[in-house]
Protein backbone atom coordinates (compact mmCIF):
# COMPACT_ATOMS: atom_id res chain seq x y z
CA UNK A 1 0.00 0.00 0.00
CA UNK A 2 1.54 3.28 -1.15
CA UNK A 3 0.58 6.35 0.40
CA UNK A 4 0.65 8.76 -2.50
CA UNK A 5 -0.09 12.80 -3.26
CA UNK A 6 -2.39 11.75 -5.60
CA UNK A 7 -3.68 8.43 -5.80
CA UNK A 8 -5.86 8.24 -9.21
CA UNK A 9 -2.96 9.72 -10.73
CA UNK A 10 -0.49 7.49 -9.27
CA UNK A 11 -2.48 4.44 -9.88
CA UNK A 12 -3.11 5.99 -13.54
CA UNK A 13 0.98 6.05 -14.12
CA UNK A 14 1.29 2.59 -13.18
CA UNK A 15 -1.40 0.87 -15.63
CA UNK A 16 -0.59 2.96 -18.33
CA UNK A 17 3.73 2.29 -18.39
CA UNK A 18 3.61 -0.86 -16.20
CA UNK A 19 0.69 -2.66 -17.43
CA UNK A 20 -1.72 -2.99 -14.47
CA UNK A 21 -5.42 -3.23 -15.06
CA UNK A 22 -7.77 -1.28 -12.58
CA UNK A 23 -8.98 -3.98 -10.10
CA UNK A 24 -10.71 -1.96 -6.86
CA UNK A 25 -11.66 1.35 -5.71
CA UNK A 26 -12.89 2.72 -2.43
CA UNK A 27 -13.25 6.76 -1.57
CA UNK A 28 -16.23 9.05 -1.47
CA UNK A 29 -18.91 7.25 -3.71
CA UNK A 30 -18.09 3.80 -1.37
CA UNK A 31 -18.98 5.80 1.44
CA UNK A 32 -14.89 6.51 2.40
CA UNK A 33 -14.63 10.23 3.68
CA UNK A 34 -11.12 10.70 4.40
CA UNK A 35 -9.11 8.76 1.91
CA UNK A 36 -9.13 7.57 -1.91
CA UNK A 37 -7.62 4.64 -2.88
CA UNK A 38 -7.34 3.14 -6.63
CA UNK A 39 -6.33 -0.59 -6.58
CA UNK A 40 -4.39 -2.15 -9.94
CA UNK A 41 -3.47 -5.62 -10.29
CA UNK A 42 -1.20 -7.78 -12.02
CA UNK A 43 -1.44 -11.54 -11.83
CA UNK A 44 -0.54 -12.10 -7.95
CA UNK A 45 0.54 -8.22 -7.68
CA UNK A 46 -1.55 -5.94 -6.04
CA UNK A 47 -0.74 -2.18 -5.32
CA UNK A 48 -2.81 -0.04 -3.38
CA UNK A 49 -2.78 3.44 -3.86
CA UNK A 50 -4.05 6.01 -1.10
CA UNK A 51 -4.12 9.72 -0.45
CA UNK A 52 -6.49 11.72 1.61
CA UNK A 53 -9.43 13.83 0.95
CA UNK A 54 -9.27 16.37 3.76
CA UNK A 55 -6.04 18.60 4.63
CA UNK A 56 -6.65 17.58 7.79
CA UNK A 57 -5.52 14.09 7.74
CA UNK A 58 -2.17 14.85 9.79
CA UNK A 59 -0.98 11.88 9.56
CA UNK A 60 -1.04 11.35 5.97
CA UNK A 61 -0.28 14.62 5.52
CA UNK A 62 2.77 14.18 7.65
CA UNK A 63 3.80 11.03 6.24
CA UNK A 64 4.03 12.97 2.60
CA UNK A 65 5.31 16.06 3.47
CA UNK A 66 8.38 13.68 5.39
CA UNK A 67 9.13 10.89 2.81
CA UNK A 68 7.21 12.15 -0.29
CA UNK A 69 4.87 9.32 -2.19
CA UNK A 70 6.33 5.85 -0.70
CA UNK A 71 5.14 2.30 0.48
CA UNK A 72 3.71 2.38 4.11
CA UNK A 73 2.50 -0.80 4.24
CA UNK A 74 3.84 -4.39 2.58
CA UNK A 75 0.61 -6.96 3.59
CA UNK A 76 0.97 -10.39 3.78
CA UNK A 77 -1.37 -12.74 3.59
CA UNK A 78 -1.92 -15.56 6.59
CA UNK A 79 -3.63 -18.46 7.32
CA UNK A 80 -2.94 -18.03 11.49
CA UNK A 81 -3.57 -14.25 12.52
CA UNK A 82 -4.13 -15.19 16.06
CA UNK A 83 -0.77 -16.97 16.79
CA UNK A 84 1.20 -14.48 14.44
CA UNK A 85 -0.25 -11.29 16.38
CA UNK A 86 0.26 -13.19 20.14
CA UNK A 87 3.83 -13.72 18.81
CA UNK A 88 4.25 -10.53 17.50
CA UNK A 89 3.28 -9.43 20.71
CA UNK A 90 5.33 -11.67 23.44
CA UNK A 91 8.24 -10.46 21.57
CA UNK A 92 7.64 -6.86 22.12
CA UNK A 93 6.56 -5.87 18.39
CA UNK A 94 4.70 -2.44 18.27
CA UNK A 95 1.03 -3.32 17.58
CA UNK A 96 0.15 -0.41 15.46
CA UNK A 97 -3.93 -1.76 15.18
CA UNK A 98 -4.62 -4.85 17.22
CA UNK A 99 -7.24 -7.62 15.33
CA UNK A 100 -9.57 -6.06 14.08
CA UNK A 101 -12.84 -7.58 11.16
CA UNK A 102 -14.56 -5.94 8.31
CA UNK A 103 -17.55 -7.53 6.82
CA UNK A 104 -19.71 -7.75 3.76
CA UNK A 105 -22.01 -10.09 1.97
CA UNK A 106 -18.98 -11.58 0.80
CA UNK A 107 -17.73 -13.03 4.47
CA UNK A 108 -15.22 -11.28 6.45
CA UNK A 109 -11.35 -10.62 6.63
CA UNK A 110 -9.42 -10.67 9.78
CA UNK A 111 -6.47 -8.09 9.90
CA UNK A 112 -4.11 -7.07 11.92
CA UNK A 113 -0.96 -4.47 11.66
CA UNK A 114 2.24 -3.82 13.06
CA UNK A 115 5.30 -1.37 13.14
CA UNK A 116 8.54 -2.68 11.36
CA UNK A 117 11.41 -0.46 10.40
CA UNK A 118 10.76 3.76 9.82
CA UNK A 119 7.17 4.39 9.17
CA UNK A 120 6.78 1.12 7.38
CA UNK A 121 4.01 -1.19 8.50
CA UNK A 122 3.08 -4.90 8.17
CA UNK A 123 -0.77 -5.92 7.54
CA UNK A 124 -1.51 -9.21 8.25
CA UNK A 125 -4.80 -10.12 6.96
CA UNK A 126 -6.88 -13.48 6.97
CA UNK A 127 -8.79 -14.00 4.29
CA UNK A 128 -10.29 -17.69 4.73
CA UNK A 129 -13.37 -16.30 5.48
CA UNK A 130 -14.05 -14.10 2.56
CA UNK A 131 -15.32 -15.01 -1.30
CA UNK A 132 -15.17 -11.35 -2.40
CA UNK A 133 -12.39 -9.84 -5.33
CA UNK A 134 -10.38 -7.81 -2.44
CA UNK A 135 -11.48 -6.44 0.43
CA UNK A 136 -14.93 -5.38 2.02
CA UNK A 137 -15.52 -1.49 1.28
CA UNK A 138 -14.00 -1.75 -1.91
CA UNK A 139 -15.55 -1.48 -5.29
CA UNK A 140 -14.87 -3.61 -8.04
CA UNK A 141 -13.69 -1.16 -11.19
CA UNK A 142 -13.04 -3.74 -14.66
CA UNK A 143 -16.49 -2.16 -16.07
CA UNK A 144 -14.87 1.14 -15.78
CA UNK A 145 -12.73 1.58 -19.06
CA UNK A 146 -12.62 -0.67 -22.07
CA UNK A 147 -10.36 -3.58 -22.12
CA UNK A 148 -9.20 -2.35 -25.57
CA UNK A 149 -7.79 -0.04 -23.54
CA UNK A 150 -5.50 -2.12 -21.82
CA UNK A 151 -5.06 -4.77 -24.70
CA UNK A 152 -3.96 -2.60 -27.61
CA UNK A 153 -0.61 -1.42 -25.58
CA UNK A 154 1.66 -4.73 -25.15
CA UNK A 155 1.39 -6.77 -22.43
CA UNK A 156 3.79 -7.07 -19.89
CA UNK A 157 3.72 -10.62 -17.96
CA UNK A 158 4.98 -9.61 -14.47
CA UNK A 159 3.60 -12.16 -12.17
CA UNK A 160 4.31 -11.51 -8.46
CA UNK A 161 6.31 -10.08 -5.90
CA UNK A 162 9.83 -11.88 -6.09
CA UNK A 163 11.35 -9.40 -3.08
CA UNK A 164 10.79 -6.21 -0.91
CA UNK A 165 14.09 -4.33 0.01
CA UNK A 166 14.36 -1.69 3.21
CA UNK A 167 16.66 0.32 3.51
CA UNK A 168 17.64 1.56 6.64
CA UNK A 169 20.28 3.88 8.15
CA UNK A 170 24.21 2.85 8.86
CA UNK A 171 24.13 0.80 11.86
CA UNK A 172 20.44 -0.19 11.97
CA UNK A 173 20.90 -3.20 9.58
CA UNK A 174 21.25 -6.29 12.24
CA UNK A 175 18.75 -4.48 14.35
CA UNK A 176 16.12 -4.89 11.81
CA UNK A 177 16.66 -8.37 10.52
CA UNK A 178 16.71 -9.20 14.50
CA UNK A 179 13.30 -7.24 14.55
CA UNK A 180 12.12 -10.24 11.63
CA UNK A 181 13.61 -13.21 13.52
CA UNK A 182 11.89 -12.36 16.61
CA UNK A 183 8.61 -10.84 15.84
CA UNK A 184 7.91 -12.10 12.86
CA UNK A 185 9.82 -15.87 13.04
CA UNK A 186 11.90 -15.33 9.99
CA UNK A 187 15.37 -16.56 9.37
CA UNK A 188 18.45 -15.61 7.28
CA UNK A 189 18.04 -16.48 3.65
CA UNK A 190 21.39 -14.99 2.51
CA UNK A 191 23.77 -12.04 3.43
CA UNK A 192 26.75 -10.15 1.94
CA UNK A 193 29.02 -7.12 3.70
CA UNK A 194 31.05 -3.97 1.97
CA UNK A 195 33.87 -6.75 1.37
CA UNK A 196 31.90 -8.48 -1.29
CA UNK A 197 29.71 -5.29 -2.02
CA UNK A 198 31.81 -2.49 -3.47
CA UNK A 199 32.39 0.10 -5.86
CA UNK A 200 35.52 3.00 -5.70
CA UNK A 201 33.09 5.38 -3.82
CA UNK A 202 30.44 3.48 -2.12
CA UNK A 203 29.37 -0.22 -0.60
CA UNK A 204 26.62 -1.82 1.50
CA UNK A 205 26.04 -4.35 3.74
CA UNK A 206 22.55 -6.40 2.65
CA UNK A 207 20.43 -9.52 4.81
CA UNK A 208 18.09 -10.85 3.33
CA UNK A 209 14.66 -12.44 5.74
CA UNK A 210 12.68 -14.83 4.75
CA UNK A 211 9.55 -17.16 6.43
CA UNK A 212 9.59 -20.68 7.17
CA UNK A 213 8.10 -21.77 3.93
CA UNK A 214 10.75 -19.40 2.17
CA UNK A 215 7.71 -17.20 -0.08
CA UNK A 216 8.41 -14.20 1.19
CA UNK A 217 11.94 -12.37 1.15
CA UNK A 218 12.62 -8.93 2.52
CA UNK A 219 16.11 -7.79 2.16
CA UNK A 220 17.80 -5.57 4.30
CA UNK A 221 20.46 -2.88 3.75
CA UNK A 222 22.48 -0.24 5.14
CA UNK A 223 25.47 2.34 4.15
CA UNK A 224 29.11 1.07 4.49
CA UNK A 225 31.48 3.73 4.69
CA UNK A 226 32.76 4.95 1.50
CA UNK A 227 34.72 7.68 0.20
CA UNK A 228 31.23 9.47 -1.59
CA UNK A 229 28.02 9.16 -0.65
CA UNK A 230 26.31 5.76 -1.06
CA UNK A 231 22.62 5.23 -3.08
CA UNK A 232 21.61 3.77 0.13
CA UNK A 233 22.58 7.11 1.88
CA UNK A 234 21.18 8.97 -0.61
CA UNK A 235 17.61 7.30 -0.14
CA UNK A 236 17.98 7.70 3.49
CA UNK A 237 18.29 11.51 3.28
CA UNK A 238 15.58 12.19 0.80
CA UNK A 239 13.13 9.06 2.31
CA UNK A 240 14.10 11.03 6.27
CA UNK A 241 14.62 7.69 7.30
CA UNK A 242 14.47 4.33 6.46
CA UNK A 243 11.68 3.28 4.22
CA UNK A 244 11.51 0.47 0.94
CA UNK A 245 13.19 0.82 -1.38
CA UNK A 246 12.50 -1.07 -4.48
CA UNK A 247 10.15 -3.92 -5.32
CA UNK A 248 11.06 -6.75 -7.39
CA UNK A 249 8.37 -8.05 -9.79
CA UNK A 250 8.94 -11.71 -11.02
CA UNK A 251 8.63 -12.34 -15.07
CA UNK A 252 8.96 -15.72 -16.40
CA UNK A 253 10.39 -13.83 -19.65
CA UNK A 254 11.76 -11.06 -19.21
CA UNK A 255 13.02 -9.87 -22.74
CA UNK A 256 9.47 -9.61 -23.66
CA UNK A 257 8.26 -8.03 -20.97
CA UNK A 258 11.18 -5.57 -20.73
CA UNK A 259 10.46 -4.98 -24.62
CA UNK A 260 7.01 -3.84 -23.93
CA UNK A 261 7.58 -1.82 -20.75
CA UNK A 262 10.12 0.57 -22.88
CA UNK A 263 7.66 0.33 -25.52
CA UNK A 264 4.83 1.76 -22.99
CA UNK A 265 7.73 4.82 -21.93
CA UNK A 266 9.70 2.89 -18.65
CA UNK A 267 12.69 4.75 -17.96
CA UNK A 268 15.88 2.01 -16.99
CA UNK A 269 19.31 2.11 -15.32
CA UNK A 270 21.91 2.40 -18.21
CA UNK A 271 24.74 -0.13 -18.50
CA UNK A 272 27.52 0.44 -20.57
CA UNK A 273 28.66 -2.20 -23.06
CA UNK A 274 31.51 -2.93 -21.61
CA UNK A 275 29.99 -5.03 -19.16
CA UNK A 276 28.67 -7.58 -21.69
CA UNK A 277 31.93 -7.53 -23.25
CA UNK A 278 33.24 -8.83 -19.51
CA UNK A 279 29.89 -10.84 -18.92
CA UNK A 280 30.88 -12.87 -22.39
CA UNK A 281 34.55 -13.61 -21.45
CA UNK A 282 32.88 -14.65 -17.82
CA UNK A 283 30.70 -16.94 -19.29
CA UNK A 284 32.77 -18.60 -21.27
CA UNK A 285 35.39 -19.79 -18.97
CA UNK A 286 32.69 -20.77 -16.56
CA UNK A 287 31.06 -22.75 -18.94
CA UNK A 288 27.54 -21.41 -18.15
CA UNK A 289 24.88 -21.73 -20.68
CA UNK A 290 22.56 -18.78 -20.73
CA UNK A 291 19.21 -19.77 -23.13
CA UNK A 292 18.01 -16.08 -24.00
CA UNK A 293 20.07 -14.35 -26.70
CA UNK A 294 22.81 -12.13 -25.33
CA UNK A 295 23.00 -9.64 -27.75
CA UNK A 296 19.05 -9.01 -27.14
CA UNK A 297 19.75 -8.75 -23.60
CA UNK A 298 22.63 -6.05 -24.00
CA UNK A 299 20.04 -4.09 -26.18
CA UNK A 300 17.46 -4.10 -23.39
CA UNK A 301 20.47 -3.39 -20.94
CA UNK A 302 19.46 -6.47 -18.65
CA UNK A 303 21.63 -7.66 -15.93
CA UNK A 304 23.09 -11.49 -15.75
CA UNK A 305 24.10 -13.09 -12.52
CA UNK A 306 25.03 -16.46 -12.07
CA UNK A 307 26.59 -19.58 -10.18
CA UNK A 308 26.75 -23.23 -10.60
CA UNK A 309 23.51 -24.16 -9.96
CA UNK A 310 21.90 -21.38 -12.39
CA UNK A 311 21.58 -18.01 -13.24
CA UNK A 312 19.05 -14.71 -13.02
CA UNK A 313 17.92 -11.74 -15.08
CA UNK A 314 17.53 -8.30 -13.39
CA UNK A 315 17.04 -4.53 -14.90
CA UNK A 316 16.04 -1.53 -13.04
CA UNK A 317 14.12 0.87 -13.12
CA UNK A 318 14.58 5.02 -12.70
CA UNK A 319 12.89 6.09 -9.72
CA UNK A 320 9.43 5.72 -9.71
CA UNK A 321 9.09 9.64 -8.57
CA UNK A 322 10.76 13.22 -8.14
CA UNK A 323 12.12 12.11 -5.38
CA UNK A 324 15.37 9.49 -5.67
CA UNK A 325 13.54 6.83 -3.54
CA UNK A 326 11.45 4.10 -4.66
CA UNK A 327 11.99 2.09 -7.78
CA UNK A 328 11.27 -0.99 -9.68
CA UNK A 329 13.50 -4.25 -10.10
CA UNK A 330 11.89 -6.57 -12.78
CA UNK A 331 13.77 -10.38 -12.19
CA UNK A 332 13.74 -13.91 -13.67
CA UNK A 333 14.87 -16.43 -12.28
CA UNK A 334 16.69 -20.01 -13.68
CA UNK A 335 17.83 -22.52 -10.85
CA UNK A 336 19.35 -18.97 -8.96
CA UNK A 337 17.83 -17.72 -5.32
CA UNK A 338 20.38 -15.14 -4.95
CA UNK A 339 20.13 -11.05 -5.06
CA UNK A 340 22.40 -10.49 -8.18
CA UNK A 341 25.80 -10.11 -5.57
CA UNK A 342 27.60 -10.12 -9.06
CA UNK A 343 25.72 -7.38 -10.26
CA UNK A 344 26.39 -4.95 -7.90
CA UNK A 345 29.26 -3.29 -9.33
CA UNK A 346 27.72 -2.66 -12.86
CA UNK A 347 24.50 -1.60 -10.60
CA UNK A 348 26.03 0.60 -8.76
CA UNK A 349 27.91 1.90 -11.15
CA UNK A 350 24.63 3.11 -12.49
CA UNK A 351 23.12 4.38 -10.11
CA UNK A 352 26.30 6.49 -8.99
CA UNK A 353 25.86 8.22 -12.93
CA UNK A 354 22.19 9.12 -11.77
CA UNK A 355 23.50 10.22 -8.48
CA UNK A 356 26.27 12.29 -10.36
CA UNK A 357 23.43 13.78 -12.61
CA UNK A 358 21.49 14.90 -9.51
CA UNK A 359 24.83 16.36 -7.85
CA UNK A 360 24.10 13.77 -4.96
CA UNK A 361 27.02 11.36 -5.28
Amino acid sequence: RFWVGNAKQAASFYRCRMGFEPFGYRGLETGCRRTAAHVVKQNKIVFVFESPYEPDNEEMSDHLSRHGDGVRDVAFNVEDIDTIVKVAKRKGAEIVRDIWEESDEYGTVRMATVKTYGDTLHTFIDRKWYKGFFLPGFLTLNYILPMCFFYCRPQVHLNFVDHVVGNQPDKQMEPVAKWYEDCLQFHRFWSVDDSQLHTEYSALRSIVMTNWEETVKMPINEPAPGKKRSQIQEYVEYYGGAGVQHIALNTSDIITAITNLRARGMEFLDVPDSYYDMLRNRLKASGTKIVEDLDMLQKLKILIDYDENGYLLQIFTKNMQDRPTLFIEVIQRRNHNGFGAGNFQALFEAIELEQAKRGNL
